[in-house]
C-alpha cells in the first residue's frame, strides 16, 4: 500500500498503555527520538500493539508545526529538535524539510505567514511539534 502520508517513521514500540477508550503508544524512531501516538484502543487491540514491536509512525506534513525557541509548559507530548534543510514556498503555504536530531527527516507544512512571522530560512534550528492525536501506527 501507498499512502500521502509524507512522513512515514520506523519505529519500535517501547510501550502501550491502554485504558478504557484511548491508547498511548510510545515508539522509538530510528533516530533515537521518542513519539507518542495517541489511538483507539479498539485500534492498538486490532494491531495487536506490543513493546518491541516494529511499526510505521504516520504524521500529515499539515500537522508538524514548527518552533524556533525553547518551547516551555505545553501539552505536545512530540517535539523532536532539528534543523531546516529547504523551504519550498507556494501561493499561501510553504513545505519544508527537517533533519531531526539523529538522523530522521520530517516534512512540514505551514502558511507563508508563519514563515515570514519565524523569519524561517535554510539551516535554522527549530522544534517539530505533533500532537499525539495526530499519529497514526502502521504495522505490516
Amino acid at each position: 500500500m501507498r499512502l500521502s502520508i509524507r512522513n512515514q517513521l520506523d519505529a519500535t514500540i517501547l510501550s502501550v498503555s491502554r485504558g478504557e477508550a484511548m491508547a498511548a503508544v510510545k515508539a522509538r524512531i530510528a533516530s533515537g527520538q521518542e513519539l507518542t501516538a495517541a489511538i483507539t484502543r479498539e485500534s492498538a487491540d486490532d494491531l495487536q500493539l506490543v513493546a518491541g514491536q516494529p511499526v510505521t509512525m504516520l504524521v500529515k506534513s499539515t500537522d508538524v508545526a514548527l518552533a524556533t525557541g525553547t518551547v516551555g509548559d505545553v501539552s505536545i507530548r512530540n517535539q523532536l529538535p532539528g534543523r531546516i534543510t529547504s523551504l519550498t514556498g507556494g501561493a499561501a503555504m510553504t513545505t519544508l524539510k527537517v533533519a531531526v536530531d539523529g538522523g530522521a527527516a520530517l516534512t512540514a507544512v505551514v502558511t507563508n505567514d508563519a514563515v515570514n512571522d519565524l523569519d524561517l530560512s535554510e539551516g535554522d534550528e527549530v522544534i517539530a511539534l505533533v500532537k499525539a492525536t495526530e499519529v497514526s501506527v502502521a504495522v505490516e
